[in-house]
Parts: structure tokens; C-alpha cells; sequence
């Protein structure tokens, strides 16, 4: 018998046996890509040994949505500059949770940082991140150049170019990896190469590898200009250590709605409470519309949290969808990270970001070749090289 804690809940057996779950969809694409040995540049870190910024690292957010990546990187000492976002509400999101950033609400083909931003007052730009569509990008023979997610891409890409930033973060879903035979893969590296990051690398990421109680993985592609390695975290967790849901959403009230913190869901009606309160674990409310309100699995991180029309996943124990601040939780935004707007437009800002813990590791990994290209540029030496030395990767420096 399904636990509620909902007063005026009816609690039900499941008409249906509870699911097996199906975790690691993409476990088979992210091991290929972690062991993708004809990638020389792409090194793993251990971030359980964080290194200490020998500077403040300034970064640019293009795609921001609602502020994932800024919160992720800001956590991990970095400082937000700008940031370029085409939705009113998630930049109304984004500018109330960094107000010192330079935010631009628009279309990315009309924002040109050289205008905007006064770089030579704001300094040396060390990181530009940001999940552009990529799924239109032309390729080879199959071009279509009418196609938007085409045109945000090459938009991105002219924007890089741009600033030339020391590195460059950019993450998508990991289908793109597999996506046209790999040849939007291929097509997307050959684009940073022609803007001068050469040897970019990319692999998949699980969100729950490094404490994130969800199941999220990511394709994440890092590029550098000065030919170094392109570094990734280390997995801090094993699927046996993985947070379940209960870790992060536990202590919220069940049934009292504190909208001051976006903690609101759907409001059922008693029959349809009673219709979700057969809804085993790994099922849904919905036969057709399979891919929302699916009960969760007690004991689990949560399955890829998303936002459907309202559609949100079922709690694992109440007969009730999760609310925003729950799938906010189960995405590690903090509490105090408020999001604009109705329920159903934060429980779509929080459903497309990207987890902040996900994004501080990141920043995590590069912070020790971010010091490297520092410790250089203080010494009025040039990366100009990169040579192999004993099975490590190491810059050639030149007066």
C-alpha cells in the first residue's frame, strides 16, 4: 500500500504491479564516450580535491534559461559577466537571482558582446558555456539553413569567436551524440576548430555521479585555444551511493503549499487522487501520454525531471504530482533561488536547466588549467605548444 501523507488523500492499492526500473539509459553511450580512446584531450579529474582559484575566472552564459550553469559555476567561485537568454520569464528568473550580471533578454543573433559589454573594462572573458540546439546543425550534403536550431548554433559559435574565451562548456542532450551516425557530432568539433578550438572533446555525464538526486545525463563538450587537455570530473559516486529522492525532498510540507518558495503543484480533485493513487512506481497516469505523471521510485534518485503542459512526475508516496520546489530540489537549486512567473512557468524554467551541482563540478574540473593558463599569462610566457612528456600532457612555455 502506497504511504500518504496527504489528509485528504484516498489511499489505494496499485490496479498495476509497480515497474522495473529501467536506470542507465544512456549508460552504454556514456561509457563508450568516457573510453573514447582516439580523444588524447580529454582528461578526468578528481574534484573531491577541488583546486583553489589562483583568480577570479569570469564567464559568459549564453542559452542561460533560468540560471543552472551561472548557479553551478557561481558556486564553484566563479564570476557570472553576462548572460543572453530570449525568454522574458526565465530572464525575469535570471536577473533576480544574479542582479550584478549583465543580462540580455532577446534574440542571440542580435546580441554582440564587442557593443554590450565594454570587455577591455570587464577583463579577460576565461569561459564562455551554454546548451545552443544543435539537433538542425547543417551537415555534410543535408544542409538546411532555415532550420532556427541551425541558425542558434552558428549564433553561439559567432559569439565564441568573438570574446575567445581561454575555454568553452557547451552541453546538450546525449542523443546528440549519435544523432545523423555521429555526423552532427563531428560537425559541431569541426565548426569550434574553424574559430580556433582545435581538439574539442566530449562525453556523457550522469547528473547522479556527483550527488544530484536524479538521473540526468548530459553531453557535455569542452574546447580550449591553446591546445590543452579538455578536463572532465571524475564520478564522485557509485550507483549504490546514489541520492534517492526522499534525500532532497523529505523535509518539504506534503499537503501546504508555500508558494514564497515555489513549493505549489497541480491541485487534484478527489477522484483524480484517487486515480493517481493507483499508479504504481515506473507507471503513469496516462497511457498515451506515457512521458509525464509517472509515479517515482521510492528509495531512487528521481527519473529526469521534466515539465509536460502541467505534467509533472507523480511523489513516490503522495497521491500528488511533485511541486516546482520539489523538482527544483531534486535539480540542486538552492532554496533561496526563487523562480519567476506562474507555477507551471517555473516548473518549466526549473524542468529545461541544467543541474547546478552538475555545472560546479564542471568548473571544479577546469579551475587547475585555468591556473595553468594564469600562472603563464602572469609570467608574460605564451601557451604556444603542447607536447607529451612521460604519459602527461604538458604546455610548452615561451617567453
Amino acid at each position: 500500500m502506497l504511504e500518504t501523507l496527504f489528509p485528504e488523500a484516498v489511499t489505494a492499492e496499485p490496479s498495476l504491479k509497480a515497474k522495473r526500473p529501467k536506470i542507465g539509459r544512456y549508460e552504454r553511450l556514456k561509457r563508450d564516450s568516457q573510453a573514447d580512446f582516439d580523444d588524447e584531450f580529454k582528461v578526468f579529474v578528481d574534484v573531491n580535491e577541488s583546486s583553489t582559484p589562483s583568480q577570479t575566472y569570469r564567464f559568459i552564459d549564453l542559452f542561460c534559461g533560468a540560471g543552472g550553469i551561472t548557479k553551478g559555476l557561481s558556486m564553484a567561485s566563479f564570476q557570472p559577466v553576462a548572460s543572453v537568454e530570449i525568454s522574458p520569464i526565465a530572464s525575469a528568473t535570471h536577473l533576480r537571482n544574479f542582479p550584478s550580471c549583465i543580462h540580455y533578454c532577446g534574440d542571440i543573433k542580435n546580441y554582440h558582446p564587442g557593443k554590450l559589454l565594454n570587455l577591455e573594462e570587464q577583463g579577460e572573458i576565461h569561459l564562455v558555456s551554454g546548451g545552443p540546439p544543435c539537433q538542425g546543425f547543417s551537415v555534410a550534403g543535408k544542409r538546411d539553413p532555415n532550420d532556427v536550431r541551425n541558425i542558434l548554433f552558428r549564433e553561439f559559435i559567432r559569439v565564441v569567436a568573438e570574446i575567445r574565451p581561454w575555454y568553452v562548456v557547451m552541453e546538450n542532450v546525449p542523443g546528440i551524440l549519435t544523432m545523423k551516425g555521429g555526423a552532427v557530432r563531428s560537425a559541431i568539433i569541426e565548426a569550434f576548430e574553424e574559430i580556433g578550438y582545435p581538439n574539442m572533446s566530449v562525453t556523457v555525464l550522469e547528473s547522479a555521479d556527483y550527488g544530484v538526486p536524479q538521473f540526468r545525463p548530459r553531453a557535455i563538450f569542452v574546447a580550449n585555444r591553446f591546445g590543452l587537455d579538455n578536463p572532465y570530473p571524475k564520478p564522485q559516486l557509485t550507483p549504490d551511493q546514489y541520492r534517492p529522492i526522499e534525500s532532497a525532498i523529505s523535509d518539504l510540507p506534503p499537503s501546504t503549499p508555500i508558494k514564497a518558495i515555489n513549493h505549489e503543484w497541480t491541485r487534484h480533485s478527489k477522484q483524480y487522487m484517487e486515480r493517481i493513487a493507483k499508479v504504481p512506481p515506473g507507471g503513469s497516469l496516462y497511457e498515451t501520454f506515457f512521458d509525464a505523471f509517472k509515479r517515482q521510485y521510492p528509495g531512487l534518485p528521481s527519473m529526469t525531471i521534466k515539465e509536460n503542459h502541467g505534467g509533472t512526475h507523480i511523489h513516490p508516496h503522495l497521491n500528488r504530482v511533485i511541486s516546482a520546489r520539489e523538482m527544483a530540489r531534486l535539480q540542486t537549486f538552492p532554496d533561496d533561488f526563487i523562480f519567476e512567473g506562474t507555477m507551471k512557468k517555473a516548473m518549466w524554467q526549473i524542468g529545461n536547466a541544467v543541474p547546478p551541482r552538475l555545472a560546479q563540478v564542471i568548473g571544479f574540473a577546469l579551475i587547475p588549467y585555468l591556473n595553468e593558463i594564469a600562472e603563464a599569462s602572469e609570467g608574460s610566457l605564451s601557451l604556444v605548444n603542447v607536447r607529451r612528456h612521460n604519459g602527461t600532457r604538458q604546455a610548452a612555455l615561451f617567453a
